[in-house]
């Protein structure tokens, strides 16, 4: 399956182009903002990878592994797509 690692690499990409932008920004909402869009990154991240593991090894440590990435990566895509709404709502209440 090439898809599961075009999407890690798009998502690593994404992730440290938000951490960049975070640190060239002065606005703290801004930087909140940014930091919840790379935390959804991160989490699509780690649980595509998770998904991508058990696939490719297909052993029962791979699947262990590859269910604590996806719970840890659920988490993280949850509460970053959770904050990320909660800030868009504020910077454009704030800003347009």
């Amino acid at each position: 399956m090439i898809i599961f690692p075009i999407i890690i690499v798009l998502s690593a990409v994404f992730w440290v182009y938000y951490k960049v932008a975070i640190l060239k920004t002065k606005d703290g909402l801004t930087q909140a903002y940014f930091n919840a869009k790379s935390r959804v990154c991160l989490g699509s991240l780690i649980l595509f990878f998770g998904i991508n593991q058990y696939i490719f090894y297909e052993t029962q440590l791979s699947l262990f592994v590859g269910i604590v990435f996806l719970f840890f990566g659920g988490i993280n895509l949850y509460v970053g797509w959770k904050e990320t709404k909660h800030y868009r709502k504020e910077w454009k209440r704030l800003y347009a």
